[in-house]
């Protein structure tokens, strides 16, 4: 069978039910989608195979035989298949669990048609070890994350954002000149939602201000959208401000967390270093 790539647009999303035992799955499935084994190998590792004999299937990370009853589900999306990784930096190495600097565009989370271009599988290979997701970013902002590498830690490294036990503070680079603390309770989504943002420096031309933010909440898009109903849209956000294609990346970091070591007690405090913070200017397209 051809190992040529499949149309860009080509989106396959396949399931079937093991009868009898399966000896090659990247062979079956390739048999009956029309891809080739390659291109099933590939989402494989990518994490677009999932198998399973009940409700909740496992991604399936390599091609092995398969037992009768079984399930096999294939989500090719050839492009998000091609999507490529964002280069995440280690900051610190804890055993348990690991802290890292994520880039604009690197996903938090992955979906059914993959997770390969996630923070938690970048750590994962980067560290060989399990890497599970503790807390997220949006994709298009910049920052410190938590990433998990057993299912105790992670839970209880969970349990201390629950808890507001983990000290996060942002940065951001606004449109306009903020030069007063603002203290920000707009519900997000008709739950309740705190921002406390602090004005650093200002910048007359272009008319920009870089602000740190506190948040108590942690609702979707918060600091975005708290700062857009203060009239002060966040440079570079294309979804809450004024951005365009020509804009630079969204000027929004998650630069500093500060909390207990789950596993030792020892306080612990993490700041990003002055090359991943912003500056003004920040010129926009």
């Amino acid at each position: 069978m051809s190992s040529s790539q499949p149309p860009t647009n080509t989106v396959i999303e396949h399931h079937c039910q093991l009868e009898q035992g399966c000896p090659d799955a990247a062979a079956l499935l390739a048999l009956e989608t029309g891809l080739s084994k390659q291109q099933i190998k590939q989402a494989m590792q990518k994490g677009a195979v999932w198998s399973g004999s009940g409700k909740k299937p496992q991604r399936l990370r390599r091609n092995k035989a398969l037992a009768a009853g079984q399930q096999l589900h294939l989500y090719f999306n050839h492009n998000v298949l091609a999507q490529m990784p964002g280069n995440a930096q280690l900051i610190d190495d804890r055993g348990s669990y690991s802290i890292w600097y994520k880039p604009c565009g690197m996903y938090s989370q992955g979906s059914k048609w993959g997770d390969h271009c996630t923070i938690a599988r970048f750590a994962e290979l980067a560290l060989q070890r399990p890497g599970f997701i503790v807390h997220r970013l949006d994709r298009a902002t910049s920052g410190l994350m938590l990433v998990g590498h057993s299912k105790t830690t992670t839970r209880n490294l969970s349990e201390l954002f629950q808890q507001h036990a983990i000290d996060k503070q942002y940065m951001a680079v606004c449109e306009g000149l903020l030069t007063e603390p603002a203290t920000v309770t707009r519900d997000i989504d008709e739950r309740s939602a705190c921002s406390h943002i602090t004005p650093l420096e200002q910048c007359q031309r272009p008319a920009q201000s870089l602000v740190k933010v506190a948040i108590e909440s942690g609702r979707k898009h918060q600091i975005r959208r708290h700062l857009l109903s203060l009239g002060h849209p966040i440079i570079g956000d294309r979804l809450h401000g004024n951005a365009n294609k020509n804009s630079p990346d969204l000027q929004l970091f998650a630069y500093r967390l500060a909390f207990d070591c789950p596993v030792t007690g020892q306080p612990l405090s993490y700041q990003l270093e002055p090359q991943f913070l912003p500056a003004l200017p920040v010129l926009a397209g």
